[in-house]
Order: C-alpha cells, then structure tokens, then sequence
C-alpha cells in the first residue's frame, strides 16, 4: 500500500509538472487537455501515462508534416504514378462513417489501425495507404494518426491540382478495435436498381448530415484514381488523368455515353467510344436523379464553383465528430 501511495504522489507530481508545461505552451486548450487526461487518470488510477501521452506530446509542425507528405506522393510503381488518390481515399473511408444520430464514427480516432474495421471490405487495399504514412508518424510522434490522415489527403488534393482545404489538427487516436464504427457506413458501388441505387446514395450521406449539392460536390473526388479488382471487385479509372483533381469527371458523365461493361465482373459502365474509362452504378445515379444532375451540369461547367463547394464539403466531411479540433468543434 505504501509503495502504491509513493507512486501516485510521484505521478501525481509528474501530471502537475506536465499540466503547468503544456498549459503554457498552448493556452487554454492544453490546459483543458491535461486535466482532463489528469481526471481519467485519478479515475482508473494506474496506467494514466496512455491518456497523458497524447495530451502532453510535442506539438508538430504541420508545415513540416506537409512537406514530408509532398515527399512521398510521387511513386512511379504505384498505379499512376502517385500515391496521392489512395490517401484521399483512406481519409474518406475513415471520415465517411460517421452517424450523426448517434454521434459516432468519424475521423475521430484512426479506428481503422484496428479491426475489424480494417477489414471491411470497402476499406481493402487501404493498408497500403496507411503504411506509407508510417515513416512520416514516426517522424513526427507528437502527431496523431487521425491527424495525419487527413491532413494527408488534403496536401494530396492541393498537389493534384485541387483547392486548398482548410485543416484543423485536434484529433485523437482511439487505443483498440472496440470503437470501430459497424460496417456498412461507407456507400455501396450497386444496389441492384437505379431506385434502389439512388436511394441507398443519399441514405449514406443523409446519415452523415448532407445534402444533394454536397452529394455531388464530394463525388467529384471520382476525377482521382481507379478501381481495382483485387480491391473493390471493379476495374478501370474514371477520368483519363487520374492523378489530376479537376472537374472533368462531371464533363464525362454528361458528354459521353456509359454502355454497361461486358465482363465477368460486378455490373459497371464504361464509355462507348473508347471503352478505357469506367462508371459504377452510383456515379450513373447522379446524372439518373433530376435533383442530383442539375449540380452535375452547374460542376461540368464551372471548374471554380466545383472547388469552392468541394473545399467545403470536404472540410465539414473530414471534421465530422471532431470534438477538439482547433478553432472549435467540428462538424456534428
């Protein structure tokens, strides 16, 4: 008992110490922090030093982070040349499983580390993406997973041509599986119907707190990348320069003409006139449902609309059940 008293008043000291340093280094909000790493840790009495962890690391330096993810995007022997589509990728599956009834899901904690989310079938091929990262996190202890993934994809987007997006660090790291979100969050390539398929589509985002122009803003991600058989079971990019953010994915969904593709694979689309790009069902439905297609043709015409609206849809789908962000709460 003694022993155990000695090493709480140690710890004790240690978390005050700790309290009065990051107080003064970041204000306010790292006062908030400590005490309340310090209020779990009097509550669960040892192994305090997990929650303090996070509260007292050395803040980075984003801009260094941001230079060290430019560094890694360009990979001549990954798909196109660039790793930078999949880093967008990870940060929407981990952002876009969010549910704003229950408040959970999210970005909030780099849940997908840990199964069983990290084997849902729609986050596979993703731990590539998430390896890359891992010399960058080293670098940088102080930075959170969660924070890293998605100021990955927003550096990515910028390097690809895109808008700038706003980033606001303050994301934690959850420490095991049991805060994975349940699959089935993150939208579906085919229901079966174009009904079915365009209902299912705003069922998604409707649950995340979307609506339509927002819908079709966040689709024109679909300009990056391509599918991969081993992956989502589809094949094929959508766009002919799919390592450059643009609004040339709403252009093709309009101009050309989408023929189901002849193949022993899922049902998917591909152009007539050339057969070298694809569509899913999903990417049809926004030019199948009247309300979605109109913000199709305003986007295929202005390039610059299609930014702003994306920056901000992408800004409040990343932030989505973030509590401490700086500058404020999150999207919620």
């Amino acid at each position: 008992k003694m022993m155990l008293r000695s090493a709480g008043k140690q710890a004790a000291v240690i978390i005050r110490r700790q309290i009065c340093s990051h107080t003064r280094h970041f204000g306010t909000s790292g006062f908030k922090k400590a005490t309340n790493s310090l209020v779990v840790a009097s509550a669960f009495g040892v192994g305090f030093s997990a929650f303090t962890a996070y509260a007292y690391s050395e803040k980075p330096d984003y801009n260094k982070v941001k230079e060290a993810v430019k560094g890694i995007l360009d990979e001549d022997n990954y798909d196109d040349g660039s790793i930078g589509p999949v880093l967008v990728r990870l940060a929407w599956h981990a952002s876009g499983t969010y549910d704003a009834k229950t408040k959970t899901g999210g970005s909030d904690g780099a849940t997908m580390r840990f199964t069983p989310e990290a084997a849902f079938g729609a986050n596979a091929g993703l731990a590539e993406a998430r390896k890359r990262l891992e010399p960058i996190k080293a670098q940088f202890p102080g930075l959170t997973y969660a924070d890293l993934w998605i100021l990955a994809s927003i550096v990515a987007i910028e390097e690809m041509g895109g808008p700038k997006i706003p980033f606001r660090p303050g994301r934690r790291d959850q420490v095991s599986g049991e805060w994975c979100p349940p699959d089935g969050r993150l939208p579906d390539a085919d229901k079966g119907s174009k009904p079915a398929t365009i209902g299912h589509v705003r069922d998604i985002f409707y649950r995340m707190g979307f609506d339509d122009q927002e819908i079709v803003a966040l689709f024109g991600a679909h300009a990056l990348g391509r599918c991969h058989t081993d992956r989502s079971g589809y094949s094929g990019p959508w766009t002919r320069a799919p390592t450059t953010f643009s609004n040339e994915y709403y252009r093709l969904l309009l101009e050309s003409k989408w023929v189901p593709k002849q193949w022993k694979g899922p049902k998917q689309f591909e152009n007539e006139d050339g057969k070298d790009l694809m569509m899913l069902p999903t990417d049809l439905a926004l030019i199948e449902d009247v309300h979605f297609r109109k913000w199709v043709e305003i986007y295929a015409k202005d390039e610059k609309r299609f930014f702003a609206d994306f920056a901000k849809a992408y800004q409040k789908l990343t932030e989505l059940g973030c509590h401490n962000l700086e500058g404020g709460k999150g999207w919620f």
